[in-house]
């Protein structure tokens, strides 16, 4: 039986609030708002390849860290209230505006260029301001709910103090930046899990709520194709431009594969199965904190593979930078589906934990090899381990299915 929480309809076309279903699905208009998300992965990631170091690779992992943390509130937001009618709309459309600041301002996170606004500070106050609305709007949406109020007023000092830490990290610019930027990160979500982990936060509809990940998870994976197009721009097709590009979207494929093959029918059964508390427990550990480093190996692949396609025809091997990136991100791919599935299961995946540590023993020598050898040998191992999943979890697959 479906169960509905009340549904509230305040006066005004502005004021309208329709509180969340058991039943209800993500809207076209979310997966508008979260189109200003792909431009910042973009951003993010053509950043990490400008910068091409270890450090700039770490700046961009605490960039996303800030994009993870600011999405994931809204699909939290999304829970509470449709997000189509009225005032959530208008809140919505207005934090969009602040994530495209975010994105602009990316390139200059850590190197301010000349002329012009503070780029790293106008990147932190553009962040505590999507915060902010974030908080304001769940604060009108909880009105009457005593619980949910009590959860988001012992937030805000973890939202506030993470930000405050972004915008001290801004000003002083340097090496303090990115210990204070981290610090931030470790503040503001370290905060909020521990208040929210068994706290009073509401997942009406778990069916929203793992069709929001999954579609943002496609969002980063469709961002994975716009990396490798970029790397292919203004070059002449060849053969190995052409092996490069279909092996992009091999790998692309791969990560999809492991992502929706059964991860994503165990997670959705899990939480829908799952009540109270502990569905608010499994949510934040599984979808807010385990799909972090998936998210992030996503963009980290995908900067490989676009140095891949950059340099398919150049007749160099394909360097440590970029062999880190494809075979680290795949890593750390595999390891947020582990702690996703020891979530939702309580056990281990024997095939990724093999390939967890396969990849990062394969890196070094990947980088001698040719740019599209390389790419193939991170295909064949994603595929491998597709491929024993597809055949080990085939009846548990048919059951979830059915």
């Amino acid at each position: 039986m479906v169960e509905k929480s009340k549904d509230r309809q305040e006066h005004g076309p502005l004021a309208r609030v329709h509180a969340a279903f058991t039943g209800d699905r993500v809207t076209t208009f979310e997966l508008f708002f979260d189109l200003v998300y792909v431009f910042t992965l973009t951003q993010v990631t053509a950043y990490m390849a400008h910068e091409h170091t270890g450090i700039g690779v770490l700046h961009g992992v605490l960039l996303l860290a800030l994009v993870w943390i600011s999405w994931s509130a809204y699909a939290w937001l999304g829970n509470q209230a449709q997000a189509d009618p009225g005032v959530v709309r208008v809140g919505m459309t207005v934090a969009m505006a602040g994530v495209f600041i975010v994105a602009l301002t990316v390139p200059e996170a850590w190197h301010d260029e000349p002329g012009g606004l503070h780029g790293p500070l106008v990147l932190a106050c553009a962040y505590l301001f999507v915060r902010c609305v974030h908080m304001v709007l769940y604060s009108v949406l909880a009105r009457g709910d005593r619980g949910l109020l009590r959860q988001i007023a012992v937030s805000w000092p973890a939202v506030l103090a993470g930000s405050g830490l972004l915008i001290a990290g801004a000003v002083v610019g340097g090496g303090w930046q990115t210990a204070l930027f981290a610090t931030a990160i470790a503040a503001d979500w370290g905060g909020v899990y521990v208040t929210s982990r068994r706290g009073s936060w509401r997942i009406h509809s778990a069916a929203y709520f793992t069709e929001r990940h999954e579609l943002f998870m496609i969002i980063a994976i469709g961002e994975s194709l716009l990396a490798m197009g970029a790397g292919a721009a203004g070059r002449p097709v060849s053969t190995p431009l052409l092996a490069a590009a279909v092996l992009g979207v091999a790998i692309a494929l791969g990560l999809w594969w492991l992502y929706f093959d059964v991860a994503t029918l165990v997670g959705g059964h899990r939480l829908k199965t799952s009540q109270g508390r502990d569905r608010v427990s499994l949510a934040v550990n599984a979808y807010g904190y385990a799909h972090f480093p998936i998210m992030a190996g996503i963009v980290l692949t995908a900067l490989g593979a676009e140095g891949v396609v950059a340099q398919a025809d150049s007749g160099k091997t394909l360097g440590s930078f970029y062999a880190w990136a494809l075979y680290g991100g795949a890593a750390a791919y595999l390891a947020g589906l582990l702690l996703f599935g020891l979530v939702m299961l309580g056990q281990w995946s024997p095939f990724r934990m093999g390939a967890l540590f396969l990849l990062p023993g394969i890196a070094p020598v990947a980088a001698t090899l040719p740019p599209v050898a390389a790419l193939a040998a991170a295909v064949a191992v994603l595929a491998a381990v597709a491929a024993a999943e597809t055949w080990w979890y085939a009846e548990l697959r048919h059951h979830l299915r059915r």
